[in-house]
């Protein structure tokens, strides 16, 4: 009886060793083609977050245009043409063009808006006004100053009058709120212009809870209470 005990408990330990054994080659293998793989870089890890966004398959793959900074003039903006997937929905669509916008061109100098900032939610009211909902890290990390400022906006701006047609005016929110400013200068209390190429009838007011004036503004006069 002694004698069958100890011949199972050497066969147990004799397979431990094999289990151990195979355990320890597949982990060198792995930590060497780890070893031989560059690291993802933040540019990289936030273009797979983006791309990998639920997209319907029937969406087709059109050639969007998307304003970052000029390369002959940091301080102006330029067109480029990127392939989306874009869906017909204007809400989705705009979502889909600023998540990309927000991933940033290839070239990371020549990017408006914060690599960290994140648009948390998109909405159109009936009037076709955009109410473009960032988080705080569009405020705290736009760099500060009415040129930065300015270009951020008229990126998102121009971004969404070359994709979304349906969208004629756009409001800034931060994190839910409205701001005084986006970075201490902007004024972000006021509804900027987005489609240019129509007339902007009066817009229907909305309240907005406040925390605390650009892509061209719509002046005071209309964005007025609706006729009662």
């Amino acid at each position: 009886m002694n004698g069958s005990w100890r011949t199972w408990l050497l066969a147990a330990l004799g397979l431990a060793v094999v289990v151990a054994a195979v355990y320890l080659s597949t982990l060198r293998r792995r930590m060497k083609t780890a070893a031989k793989t560059p690291p993802q870089t933040e540019e990289q890890a936030r273009r797979e977050l983006t791309s990998a966004a639920p997209v319907n398959s029937h969406d087709p793959l059109v050639k969007a245009r998307l304003f970052w900074a000029s390369p002959e003039d940091e301080n102006t903006l330029a067109p480029v043409n990127v392939e989306l997937t874009l869906s017909p929905d204007p809400v989705l669509r705009a979502k889909q063009v600023l998540n990309t916008l927000l991933a940033g061109p290839v070239d990371s100098d020549l990017r408006t808006l914060p690599p960290d900032a994140a648009l948390l939610a998109f909405y159109l009211l009936p009037d076709g006004t955009g109410v473009a909902d960032f988080s705080e890290a569009l405020a705290t990390s736009t760099p500060s100053g009415i040129q930065s400022e300015q270009l951020a906006v008229d990126s998102i701006a121009r971004t969404l009058e070359a994709n979304v047609p349906q969208i004629k005016r756009m409001k800034i929110l931060i994190h839910g709120q409205e701001l005084d400013t986006l970075a201490g200068h902007l004024d972000l209390t006021q509804t900027f212009v987005v489609n240019t190429k129509v007339a902007q009838p009066g817009a229907v007011s909305f309240e907005l809870p406040r925390k605390a004036p650009a892509a061209t503004p719509v002046s005071a006069a209309a964005v007025k209470e609706p006729q009662r």
